[in-house]
């Protein structure tokens, strides 16, 4: 069910919100101005709202942040971040949500093969009480059999040993209240994994399904290597199962030689078969190692190197607070 807002709340929604879109984008200069003319059209028609687009370039190198800074100086609508280099999808999208200053946050990739118009029904969703809206897969045109297959049973085998709920078929197409941005951006995590964490948080979802149509333009960004790290980084965020897995593993291989020694009534010859072991298992462990030795360095998980606020550049070292400013003056702004 649909959270209960307070009074304040509801008077706060009714009042014309802001509704933030983020966009995170790697090498989209072919496709990245038929995005934001789609997502203006769709933004425009939602019933007295305000809106702004926040794209957030992670490390291009195609000529992407020059149509973004033409974007940003025809519409004082779009905010823009720029990081120093590509630090990969995730922290790109939580670069997004801590600059977001809007009472929902729309995330949602640059490539078009998530239907900007679904925002629409998003923002219906979000303004019935429903803090996290969803958007489920139910295909995924012009993707390999391989990717779609994967990821089918990636989702599942997470969803069966995650220590929480999990939406299955759920990327980062979706909204969240400022409520669920507020919890996300606090985490201390630098290795955050926001599909998870967003279930994790436990706020009331709901979901809208769709077809996932192919990209407009370009290639995509996600290789083999990346789809295997955002795998694993989901596993280890969400389970502590692979953790487990060395204790199990050395109890049933105890067992098992013991039974089998006991049949034969001599001791087997297991020193390569064990050294075999031992090495996946401390493989395992070497992931947990090498995710806590992250967490503790401390280093944050992305750097900014220039934003761009009411169609001129601002200091980087500005906080997102600064940036935003007070609501009446960020909305009197955006008018242009």
């Amino acid at each position: 069910m649909p959270a209960t807002r307070t009074p304040a709340q509801l008077t706060a929604v009714a009042a014309r919100p802001l509704v933030s879109v983020v966009v995170p984008c790697f090498d989209e200069a072919a496709v990245i101005g038929e995005t934001h003319r789609r997502l203006r059209a769709v933004l425009r028609g939602l019933p007295e709202c305000e809106y702004e687009v926040v794209y957030v370039d992670d490390g291009s190198r195609d000529g992407t942040w020059d149509r973004l800074t033409a974007l940003a100086a025809a519409d004082a609508r779009v905010r823009l971040v720029r990081l120093t280099r590509n630090f990969g999808h995730q922290p790109a999208v939580l670069a997004g949500l801590r600059e977001a200053a809007g009472d929902a946050v729309v995330t949602i990739d640059a490539d078009l093969q998530d239907p900007p118009g679904l925002i629409a029904d998003m923002v219906e969703r979000w303004r019935a009480g429903w803090p996290v809206v969803s958007a489920r897969r139910t295909g995924r045109e012009g993707e390999s059999r391989f990717k779609t297959g994967t990821a089918h049973v990636f989702y599942r085998l997470l969803a069966a040993v995650a220590d929480h709920p999990v939406s299955l078929d759920t990327g980062d197409f979706r909204l969240l209240d400022r409520e669920v941005v507020r919890t996300l951006t606090l985490l201390p995590e630098s290795e955050l994994y926001l599909r998870g964490s967003v279930c994790w948080a436990g706020f009331p979802e709901t979901s809208l399904e769709y077809g996932r149509g192919p990209r407009l333009a370009g290639r995509t960004k996600y290789t083999l290597r990346k789809m295997a790290g955002l795998s694993r980084r989901g596993l280890l965020a969400c389970s502590s199962a692979p953790a487990r897995v060395p204790a199990a593993v050395g109890l049933a291989w105890l067992g098992a030689t013991a039974v089998t020694s006991a049949v034969r009534r001599r001791p087997l010859p297991l020193a390569a078969w064990t050294f075999g072991c031992e090495a996946v298992l401390l493989g395992v462990l070497g992931e947990y190692l090498l995710l806590v030795h992250r967490e503790v360095r401390g280093r944050p998980p992305y750097v900014v190197r220039q934003r761009w606020a009411a169609g001129v550049p601002v200091p980087a070292e500005l906080t997102a607070d600064e940036l935003t400013g007070p609501r009446e003056a960020w909305t009197a702004g955006s008018a242009r």
